[in-house]
């Protein structure tokens, strides 16, 4: 990280003018280069991507991903430091100060869903997801964002991974096929999600095995799905408790993307390289 910010210096003093723009741009707004893209430094400083992607190919990156992961490896929080934000969100927290009950709350679930990828129903969750000869994702039409990304993810470690939201009878899609045997559906649970149970209940009688991610106290029967990860309970009955959904999702990609080990490696080999043909890459 500070190798980064010494190169910024010396464009923001020697470099061509629009060197020094960008240069100082980037200096000025580290924590923001995370949400940005070189098409939106580009946009803010009233240059082409071309002049951000040849700056930033000048500093020794391939593009904006690249710096994005070389800030995400080499900034870190010391556990002095972590300790010391930890007792100071402790002390708001009981103070009742509304942010500070939220991020509590947001760890504890964290710890909660750490906690859930030591046990066994995760193992055989990642197990499953990659022994499947097609998984399916389904979920409510309000949280299709959330299977989508998820779908994405794994990607990265298998083919055969589709997202449905229920939109247009693309449930429907489920049962074309003349049975699921070899299949995977995952459910993804919400309070607004009214017909889960009658879709898992139909899923596994075609042959699909069940993977169910729900919450806590949702009632839902034991051997209704074949396996089930459940979340921490929302913090309020109205609550779709978005914030460990997506936390768990992530964590559940990352594992199946671990388990894939070089096969998941070459496919991300293979993915960049179409990207980069693509121009999907490297000025993002």
């Amino acid at each position: 990280m500070e190798d980064f910010v010494h190169k910024l210096r010396q464009y923001a003093k020697s470099g061509t003018p629009a060197e020094r723009r960008i240069a100082k741009y980037f200096a000025e707004h580290l924590n923001d280069l995370p949400f940005e893209t070189a098409a939106s430094v580009a946009d803010r400083l009233d240059l082409s991507p071309m002049t951000v992607g040849r700056f930033l190919r000048a500093l020794g990156y391939q593009g904006l991903d690249s710096v994005k992961i070389h800030i995400r490896d080499t900034t870190t929080i010391s556990p002095t430091q972590l300790q010391a934000s930890l007792t100071e969100l402790q002390t708001d927290a009981s103070a009742g100060k509304p942010l500070a009950v939220l991020v509590s709350e947001q760890i504890q679930a964290l710890h909660y869903i750490y906690h859930l990828t030591g046990q066994q129903q995760w193992k055989e969750a990642v197990s499953m997801i990659g022994a499947a000869r097609e998984v399916y994702i389904a979920t409510h039409a309000r949280m299709s964002g959330f299977a989508s990304h998820f779908g994405q993810r794994l990607t990265e470690a298998r083919d055969g991974v589709q997202a449905l939201d229920g939109t247009g009878s693309r449930f429907a899609e489920l049962f074309a096929r003349i049975d699921g045997n070899d299949a995977l559906l995952i459910v993804v649970d919400c309070r607004r999600f009214g017909k889960a149970r009658l879709l898992v209940r139909t899923a596994r009688r075609y042959g699909y095995k069940v993977l169910l991610i729900t919450a806590q106290g949702s009632n839902w029967i034991p051997d209704q799905a074949n396996l089930a990860l459940t979340l921490p309970p929302p913090r309020t009955a109205d609550d779709d408790n978005l914030p460990s959904l997506v936390a768990l999702l992530d964590c559940l990609a990352k594992a199946v993307i671990a388990d894939a080990g070089e096969e998941a490696v070459a496919r991300g080999r293979r993915m960049a390289e179409f990207g980069g043909i693509m121009g999907e890459s490297g000025t993002r």
